[in-house]
């Protein structure tokens, strides 16, 4: 009878690792009122989306204290009241006349302004309006060009990834953003493919650790209100993902799906650039903005859905070099709503023997003991 439990047992389908969950806003933030019952990152993203919204940053509606201590963010200030109220008026709006979707926002009357306007702008009615290359979407009769599979296939021979087949980077290099004051500081990266990713930059405040697995992630970070926070599936595993799989531009068709084109020809910066589109497998819209002569990517755009509204997340290319016969960027600078962030780098490894243990689940973040003065 022993041995044949022991036969039953080894007949049994492997069981799929668990999933980490994120903790609800409510159960990390005390003072939640209204913005309950979702996860932290989305907690935050619609802060980032107040922001872009009025124009203005954190402590427009919270003490000034809150950015040493996150303790005080639970403080009531006016303007929190009124943010409150604000919420549920737009959620009136919308449930009454569009059965609850998000048409109206906050970004809808406020549009970058801390007040709205009620007086309509002669400057900005007979100027010349500046074209958001982001804002670009398919007409309803398609613009003729390219199909999204030539524009992609470009992308792969202008590249050089069709001919040579490289399976893992080790990078290094500098990052600057806001955890970082702004001052550059050494981080390193690890990608294999198909798309697992790594990375650890040197922060100040202690080491900020992203890992993707190549089915879930985490954020160890000194910076964040949880020093291991899980990425919540959707935008945010769907981003990791793509991002590990753009330095394997051979398999870029089958990273995502519903591919299309037709958008109408627009730049960013001073390039020109042709537009396609895709849906990653959490649902998550990703635009990619392809260099016209080159075939290169400039521009990588994916929307962040929040329960106020959608977020705009973009990544932009630069700096191409060879690596081994294939070029890859060798600065990207992310802008969102809560932030941007640069990375420079000085050296990528390509075929670099990576641990497997490099991607598995990272230590909560540690924050770095304050330094004393110097006299």
């Amino acid at each position: 009878m022993a041995s044949a439990v022991v036969i039953l047992n080894a007949a049994l389908p492997a069981q799929p690792a668990p999933v980490d969950r994120q903790p609800m806003a409510e159960q990390v933030f005390t003072n939640v009122q209204v913005l309950k019952g979702i996860p932290v990152s989305e907690f935050m993203a619609t802060m980032g989306f107040f922001s872009a919204s009025v124009g203005l940053n954190c402590v427009y509606c919270h003490v000034p204290e809150s950015l040493q201590d996150w303790k005080k963010f639970a403080e009531d200030v006016p303007r929190k009241r009124i943010a409150r109220n604000m919420i549920a008026m737009v959620n009136s709006i919308n449930k009454i006349n569009f059965g609850g979707r998000a048409v109206v926002t906050c970004y809808s009357c406020h549009h970058g302004n801390e007040r709205p306007k009620p007086i309509p702008s002669l400057a900005l009615q007979y100027g010349t309006p500046e074209e958001d290359p982001n804002e670009i979407e398919v007409p309803p009769q398609a613009v003729a060009g390219p199909s999204a599979e030539q524009l992609l296939d470009k992308f792969i021979a202008g590249s050089g990834s069709g001919r040579v087949n490289h399976t893992s980077y080790a990078i290094r290099g500098t990052y600057e953003g806001y955890e970082t004051y702004h001052q550059q500081v050494p981080f390193e990266m690890w990608i294999k493919a198909p798309a697992q990713m790594a990375s650890v930059v040197q922060t100040q405040n202690g080491d900020s650790t992203t890992v993707y697995d190549g089915s879930q992630g985490w954020i160890a970070s000194p910076n964040n209100p949880v020093m291991l926070l899980p990425m919540e599936a959707g935008a945010e595993t769907d981003g990791a993902r793509f991002d590990a799989q753009l330095f394997f531009p051979a398999g870029l068709r089958q990273a995502l799906s519903q591919w299309r084109a037709g958008f109408p020809q627009t730049s960013v910066g001073d390039q020109d650039v042709q537009v396609v589109e895709g849906v990653g497998p959490g649902r998550t819209r990703i635009k990619l903005f392809f260099d016209v002569k080159t075939g290169l990517l400039a521009r990588q755009l994916r929307y962040v859905s929040t329960v106020v509204g959608t977020n705009p997340y973009q990544i932009d290319y630069a700096d191409y070099r060879d690596v081994g016969g294939v070029k890859l960027p060798h600065q990207w600078t992310v802008t969102w709503t809560n932030g941007q962030s640069i990375w420079r780098v000085n050296e990528i490894q390509a075929d670099a023997p990576i641990p497997a243990g490099r991607f598995g689940k990272p230590a909560p973040a540690v924050l770095a003991p304050a330094k004393s003065p110097e006299h």
